[in-house]
């Protein structure tokens, strides 16, 4: 029995949702038309007429109906949902989704990649844009995360500069959604501030499995302020159900080329089928007093709170239950903006932060052409709006009454100012001084133990994997300054990986001094401090993925290969048991035809091998069957089996080989070398099916994955 069900909507948020079915159809003035086939012409043969309103209306539409794609978090994917409290957060804030025990809000969430464009693919090495909309009874909040704790940069200033260069470049568009290329590294190498960053970005956290299964982050201390006016600086966590989970870096390149919307559709399929991603919702809460008692700066966007430090407390889920009934309508049109708050909830001095609050509305102005963008069903609050603002491009609500202006008495004064006590937002009072200066805290000037941090958490595989990126991306650059600038870089986050990384890319390890580059002499990067240094925290669990959940299958799609005669009794008992774990079967066969099992059921492939790819699941059974294994072993056939076979292994998969299938085994890479492999199963081991589920639910064989690729 499914908990938290789609909820319905509001009405504000459903009012302009419509239906087709059955209807008559009409132009936008609710005309009905009786000839959608042919323009207005003078006689059958003779010129269209400019009197046809109908094909005026329609082709106006048509012409106008795109807008700017978003300059960055172009391609998306979004949800409907609900967030229900199960902590109450009281003693910190007086925001009352937050307070109110088991009060469930409604949310609309968009994930996205940040550099590509709309038409980019989903699987590129990417930061992912995790904006969740929370439709509160005190107003729209808007927590626009990301699924990386830091950024690449301190200062909004530098925002334009760090999207240009990762940007296909200006003289010739190339390429397209990839940092691989000479201007990105070069702006990266000249920006010691974002090597933490880079960490994480060359890490399997850039490249998911899933949108269900990558966690969601605030990134900048915001504040909470309870009912009495004490202040705690607060750092927001979504940590998926399903565990933290990605793919290798060569998958991802061939899942980009077999099904570009592989995270869009693996989403919406979820939902669909009712599997409901689901998020725990924690919070890392420091009083204010306590403010300058770390070896960081609160304030700094590219460090985090070790969670060894200050554990995340768990208070809330959001589950994803609705997808959108129109893509433009709701995902492409929704509006986002961090300075969206309400009463409980303020803004920290983050210089990021600061710039950003300019930045989203001004963005949302260019996109979506009016002022009134807020008046969009998707961007609706589900209170009415009160106000004395008017007009506009798309002005939708109608206002009665002569008064747009306050203070007035013709309107009885109306609307009135809100109480704090009436729910009234009013921003933290603090004193703030200082002189006007154009300069960088000197507490943000540390740039490198927390990148030393995040590397050393690292598991063996992820270092590997790390190192691999890092080698890939940098052998894309064309100038041999650049690579060498970046290892030097590198050289205060690891020596082994600054001079594993200079050895593939043909340049030597030099640790930057940077007073001596030729930067200009008004740089603050003049003034870092170039010495190594420890973090507090020497390692965290919190930061590799070795320590995410695995002890679970639901919603992995476990493909099962066959032709004619397979072990239909065999089949359907592991497909049994398998779905009943949640994980979702799919039938793969040498064409789309219907394959009659042994006991002459007939059976029908959801894909065949040539229209697939071993990259699209997460595991693999080679049904049961001599003359299914018969079938799959002639020429046209036993090529594209074994591929799918050795790639699912040199990926690290679970691979089940049923009875009767030793040819494939013993033709494929898997038999040489498996040895004491956990992802191996054979129709020699004992209680197969428990080692195949407990294979999948480890998601990859990483520690094997030399010894695989050999």
């Amino acid at each position: 029995m499914k908990t938290n069900e789609p909820n319905k909507k509001t009405e504000q948020l459903d009012v302009h949702s419509t239906s087709n079915e059955n209807e008559k159809l009409t132009t936008n003035q609710g005309l009905k038309i009786n000839n959608n086939q042919d323009s207005l012409k003078a006689g059958e043969r003779g010129p269209s007429l400019l009197e046809d309103f109908i094909l005026r209306e329609k082709i106006t539409h048509f012409d106008h109906e795109r807008i700017p794609e978003r300059v960055v978090h172009a391609r998306g994917s979004g949800a409907h949902g609900v967030f229900k409290l199960n902590k109450s957060l009281a003693g910190y804030t007086k925001a009352r989704f937050l307070t109110e025990l088991g009060k469930e809000t409604p949310v609309f969430v968009r994930f996205s990649t940040v550099a590509g464009s709309k038409g980019s693919t989903d699987l590129a090495r990417d930061v992912r844009g995790f904006a969740v909309k929370f439709y509160t009874d005190e107003g729209n909040y808007d927590l626009v995360a990301n699924n990386m704790p830091v950024f690449f940069i301190q200062d909004a200033i530098k925002f334009p500069d760090l999207i240009h260069a990762v940007k296909p470049e200006p003289d010739n568009e190339i390429p397209q959604a990839a940092s691989a290329h000479d201007t990105f590294w070069d702006f990266i190498s000249l920006m010691p501030e974002s090597t933490h960053m880079i960490m994480w970005l060359m890490s399997d956290r850039a490249i998911p499995r899933s949108l269900r299964m990558m966690e969601g982050f605030g990134v900048h201390s915001f504040k909470f302020i309870n009912e009495e006016g004490k202040v705690h600086f607060v750092k927001f966590h979504f940590k998926p159900k399903l565990g933290i989970h990605s793919v290798a870096w060569n998958e991802a390149q061939i899942i980009s080329g077999v099904d570009s919307d592989f995270h869009k559709r693996d989403l919406w399929e979820a939902i669909e089928n009712g599997d409901y991603p689901e998020w725990d919702f924690g919070v890392q809460l420091i009083p204010e007093e306590d403010e300058h008692k770390f070896d960081f700066d609160l304030l700094d966007p590219t460090k985090i709170v070790p969670e060894e430090e200050v554990p995340v407390e768990i208070v809330g889920t959001l589950t994803l239950n609705r997808n959108p009934d129109n893509f433009f309508a709701e995902t492409e049109q929704v509006a986002f903006h961090p300075g969206h708050i309400i009463p409980g909830i303020d803004f920290t001095n983050d210089p990021l932060l600061q710039g950003r609050l300019f930045s989203y509305t001004d963005t949302q102005l260019s996109r979506l052409g009016s002022p009134n963008f807020h008046e969009i069903p998707i961007n609706r609050s589900i209170n009415t709006v009160h106000n004395n603002q008017r007009d506009g491009h798309m002005r939708q609500q109608i206002v009665k009454g002569k008064t747009s202006y306050e203070p007035n008495s013709i309107g009885g004064g109306c609307p009135f100012q809100a109480m704090m006590a009436d729910g009234g937002f009013a921003s933290q009072q603090e004193r703030v001084s200082g002189e006007k200066v154009r300069e960088r805290s000197k507490s943000f000037v540390d740039h490198y133990s927390q990148a030393k941090l995040f590397y050393n958490s690292q598991s063996t595989p992820e270092k590997l994997h790390l190192q691999n990126a890092l080698i890939f991306e940098l052998s894309k650059v064309t100038r041999p300054e650049i690579r060498e600038r970046m290892v030097g870089q590198l050289a205060y986050v690891d020596t082994f990986l600054a001079w594993r990384v200079a050895e593939k890319v043909g340049v030597e390890v030099k640790k930057l001094d940077w007073p001596n580059q030729s930067l200009p002499a008004d740089s603050n990067m003049v003034e870092l401090q170039s010495e190594e240094r420890e973090p507090k925290t020497k390692i965290s669990d919190a930061l590799s993925m070795r320590h995410t959940v695995k002890d679970t299958i639901k919603t992995r799609k476990i493909g099962f290969i066959l032709a004619n005669g397979a072990d239909g009794g065999a089949l359907n008992d592991l497909k049994t048991k398998l779905e009943a774990e949640g994980a979702k079967v799919e039938l793969i066969a040498p064409s789309l035809a219907q394959v009659r099992t042994n006991d002459g059921a007939e059976l029908t492939p959801k894909h065949s091998l040539s229209n697939t790819a071993s990259v699209c699941f997460d595991a693999l059974y080679i049904c049961s069957g001599a003359d299914s294994v018969k079938e799959l072993m002639i020429a046209e056939n036993k090529n594209l089996v074994l591929h799918f076979i050795n790639e699912a292994y040199k990926h690290c998969k679970a691979i089940y080989f049923g009875a009767d299938t030793q040819a494939l085994y013993h033709h494929s890479n898997v038999s040489a070398k498996q040895h004491d492999d956990p992802g191996i199963i054979t129709w020699e081991d004992g209680k197969q099916t428990d080692k195949f589920i407990n294979a999948i639910a480890k998601h990859r064989v990483w520690d094997l994955e030399m010894e695989r690729n050999a």
